[in-house]
């Protein structure tokens, strides 16, 4: 019987690709999305799209839409999302307060439900718009607090695994990993804003263009 994971999914970039490298390790994957306020859905509909041509055995989607994330510019539509800078040394206002420690945390109890080991996050520290909760120190942290308040440890005998595999990696890295891996890009999504186009000036979307320019493949969105 297959080991199962479950992969944090929401349809951009990065999630995407951690889903597609859980999927060729062999896990019986479970992919879990989440409606937290975002002013689109087009991650979302990207999230469903693959986790249904991957055949997941189960795609959660847990909608934690409450006011107190309004501080975003994700979330709130009267807050201005600042146009994007590589170069940026401060903490962006798309920033959503301790977001991947909620995500975490609820990964960790469908985890626990469904017998899973491992947990799969997308994040990066090497090639990202400055994050706190995107960083080793915090994954490790996550880790060590999951297996200290879950019985698996205890029943299973083995502690459960944050995997996030692109950690020290950069986007480029990713993207040329994704296309071994039959990644089709064309249904991810990583601007801040909605529409039918990326806008090209938000983080995000630099990001994105860097990484398919470094890796030398086109961006199917463009």
């Amino acid at each position: 019987m297959a080991e199962k994971a479950v992969v944090l999914l929401s349809g951009g970039l990065d999630s995407t690709t951690a889903l597609y490298l859980a999927h060729r390790e062999g896990y019986e994957l479970y992919a879990l999305s989440f409606l937290y306020g975002q002013l689109h859905d087009r991650e979302l509909l990207c999230a469903r799209w693959h986790a249904a041509h991957l055949g997941v055995k189960k795609h959660y989607e847990v909608d934690l839409s409450f006011t107190a994330w309004d501080t975003s510019a994700l979330t709130n539509e009267a807050k201005m999302i600042e146009e994007g800078n590589l170069e940026r040394t401060t903490t962006p206002n798309t920033y959503v307060p301790a977001r991947n420690m909620v995500f975490l945390s609820i990964a960790a109890s469908i985890a626990e439900s469904v017998g899973a080991r491992y947990i799969y996050i997308g994040v990066s520290e090497a090639d990202y718009s400055g994050y706190v909760d995107c960083r080793a120190a915090f994954v490790e942290a996550m880790e060590r607090a999951i297996n200290e308040g879950t019985e698996r440890r205890l029943t299973a005998g083995r502690p459960m695994e944050i995997r996030a595999p692109f950690l020290h990696k950069t986007k480029a890295e990713e993207i040329a990993l994704g296309v071994s891996l039959g990644v089709d890009y064309a249904h991810t999504w990583s601007c801040y804003h909605g529409g039918d186009h990326p806008c090209g000036v938000c983080d995000s979307c630099l990001l994105r263009a860097r990484a398919f320019a470094m890796a030398g493949v086109e961006d199917p969105l463009l």
